[in-house]
């Protein structure tokens, strides 16, 4: 019997494995979709059930169950596995996490992996701060089911189901239309993180030609980091789901929505490399403008010296008391010392004027 129900909070059975899974925080949210419409059933099992009697009875199978868990322990991930016939690799994947971004085929089967990354907001930044969060989603599709694992804090797909519940026409794509929706969040999520970031360095960079200390190079340094670990993220996906658009993967009708996915995350990828690109220069830059500063100080200091050596070294030899001196009995001798002195320090403060040291 199906009923609408909400997710359940007892211990879900599967009729054909007799294994529980124990009661977890870890299950998001699980349907079944029929003809475009959400029905939510007693369990995943039954919901399986459902779906693979519907869609055995139908010309054209629309009908596949999405469950949606997050950072899910390894007992509940094999218990999946039992229940839709997970492959074990991808299992083991699912559960160790921290995987590149990749598609597997097993069989009639997808595993695919997507990076998610999210702008982390910060007042001012520092040498430590963090601005880029990254994540791990696991997508398993099947010719009737969907399951996400999704791995950090950010990044919810709850938005993503709630766009197509609302649109029945995306549902009847089926399991790959999920794929494709998950996927086109993913890589809106890029874009909106690259336009931060490139905020971010135009700030830095004005920064940099307005005045430049050891600390802000600190800050610069942790934002060429930060470029780095959204890189990592980003490139490595543009080859999944370029063999996602060209290949016998998926139907026919839905390539095209995947190779709009391929362009937006080209445009991602070379955002991001000539940010990373900018980010090196401003670094450079910084690191350029640091020595100069820093040359110019010792310049200056330099010069300041060499001034004050002059009346030092005359005063050092006076200083020697020595009876037979230039000018030592002589009234004027004093004064004309004095003179020599100002003078002296005169001509090579204007030398250095004139040189750009002071």
């Amino acid at each position: 019997m199906i009923r609408a129900a909400h997710a359940p909070a007892v211990p879900l059975r599967a009729r054909t494995t007799g294994v529980c899974v124990p009661p977890s925080d870890s299950l998001v949210d699980y349907a079944a979709y029929v003809g475009g419409k959400k029905i939510e059933a007693l369990g995943i099992p039954d919901a399986l059930e459902l779906v693979r009697a519907h869609n055995a009875a139908s010309e054209k199978p629309n009908a596949f169950v999405w469950v949606g868990l997050h950072e899910p322990d390894a007992p509940e991930v094999e218990w999946l596995a039992e229940v839709f016939a997970l492959h074990p690799l991808a299992v083991e994947d699912a559960v160790k996490a921290h995987q590149r971004p990749k598609v597997e085929r097993y069989g009639d089967s997808l595993f695919v992996v997507l990076k998610t990354v999210a702008y982390l907001d910060h007042e001012v930044l520092t040498e430590t701060s963090e601005i880029i969060a990254t994540g791990e989603i696991m997508v398993f599709v099947g010719p009737d089911f969907v399951v996400t694992v999704r791995h950090g804090k950010h990044c919810p797909l709850a938005d993503v189901r709630e766009r197509l519940e609302d649109k029945p026409k995306l549902l009847n794509r089926g399991p790959t239309g999920v794929l494709h929706a998950i996927a086109d969040h993913v890589v809106d999520k890029y874009l909106s993180v690259a336009d931060q970031m490139q905020a971010e360095l135009e700030e830095v960079e004005a920064m940099v030609f307005a005045d430049v200390s050891a600390r802000d190079i600190g800050r610069i340094y942790n934002l060429k980091r930060e470029m780095i670990e959204m890189k990592r993220s980003v490139t490595p996906l543009q080859s999944p789901m370029a063999t996602l658009a060209q290949r016998r993967m998926i139907p026919s009708e839905m390539r095209e929505y995947f190779r709009d996915v391929v362009d937006h995350l080209a445009r991602v990828c070379e955002q991001v490399e000539s940010s990373n690109e900018l980010c090196n220069s401003i670094l450079q830059a910084a690191l350029a403008r640091s020595n100069a500063l820093a040359n110019e100080d010792m310049r200056k200091i330099s010069s300041w010296v060499a001034i004050m050596a002059v009346p030092t070294m005359i005063a050092g030899v006076y200083g020697m008391n020595f009876d037979h001196m230039p000018e030592l009995e002589s009234v004027f001798g004093y004064p004309v010392v004095l003179c020599v002195m100002v003078i002296a320090c005169s001509l090579l403060y204007r030398g250095f004027r004139r040189n750009g040291w002071l």
